[in-house]
């Protein structure tokens, strides 16, 4: 896409009597090649690449700001401490409590590894965040599934699952449908719910952000439609600010449910 996007002479067309825009095609927009491996399971593209360095880049920083650990925190370790300090008050206290502190490890990789994926929506050159493929969504719902299920499990055994699936409190004759509800919103619904909020948002916001990218280019060269073109250049640096604050928004929110759900496994009965 970042191709098209450099070229303004493919958005015009190159038939027709009168000219007119043509606009690259849909698939264009989620669709990388691959630098090696083109159709096999270890395939190497873009997202790959994104999704490495969303590993790499928290680990690199928390050990630049370990390196030099002193009593009084300055620097980088200032900046990490401080978004460590964030995860554990707003997502971890809120959502379990001072039981949940063994999980701020995965939480604050988490958390991490979603918000740097998200930038990259917006960073130059790139324009793609990695979670607007289905791959990475998915992979860390079912990371959280597994987390919050290993949890009641392992607090409970099988009081958990029977704590979840029949909810005390409730009439017998009603288990026949609030069992199957629980178990499809607890066990099914809750992992796909996680993985379908973040691809969605953030394959919207790239398609928005796209679009506007075209359309600028388009209305840029043609020449009497320049200043609808600064307009939509003006909206496109607007939805750039508001993209974001959602690559921030999303990473938290999915965070924030992965300990509501691991929480909720820790305390049934709550």
């Amino acid at each position: 896409m970042l191709s098209v996007l450099s070229n303004p002479a493919l958005l015009l067309a190159a038939e027709g009597e009168g000219g007119g825009v043509e606009f690259p095609p849909i698939n264009l927009i989620v669709k990388w090649p691959a630098a090696f491996g083109d159709g096999q399971w270890y395939a190497f593209n873009k997202i790959a690449l994104i999704s490495m360095i969303g590993m790499l880049v928290p680990v690199i920083l928390f050990w630049l700001a370990g390196r030099k650990a002193s009593l009084v925190p300055k620097g980088i370790q200032n900046v990490m401490e401080t978004s460590i300090d964030f995860v554990e008050d707003q997502i971890v206290l809120p959502a379990i409590g001072p039981d949940g502190m063994r999980y701020l490890p995965m939480l604050v990789s988490m958390f991490f590894f979603i918000w740097i994926g998200n930038l990259f929506e917006v960073i130059p050159t790139s324009h793609m965040p990695a979670n607007a493929r289905m791959a990475n969504p998915l992979l860390l719902a079912l990371t959280a599934w597994v987390m919050f299920i290993g949890v009641g499990l392992k607090h409970h055994k099988l009081g958990y699952l029977k704590e979840a699936l029949f909810p005390p409190g409730v009439p017998k004759a009603l288990y026949l449908l609030v069992t199957p509800i629980e178990f499809l919103s607890t066990f099914l619904i809750r992992p796909f719910s996680l993985a379908v909020r973040l691809f969605a948002n953030m394959l919207a916001g790239h398609i928005l952000l796209v679009t506007f990218s075209v359309l600028t280019i388009t209305l840029m060269v043609l020449g009497p439609l320049v200043i609808v073109g600064g307009l939509s250049f003006a909206m496109l640096v607007a939805f750039t600010g508001f993209e974001f604050m959602v690559a921030f928004l999303q990473a938290f929110i999915f965070s924030l449910l992965t300990a509501v759900y691991i929480g909720g496994a820790l305390h049934p009965a709550h």
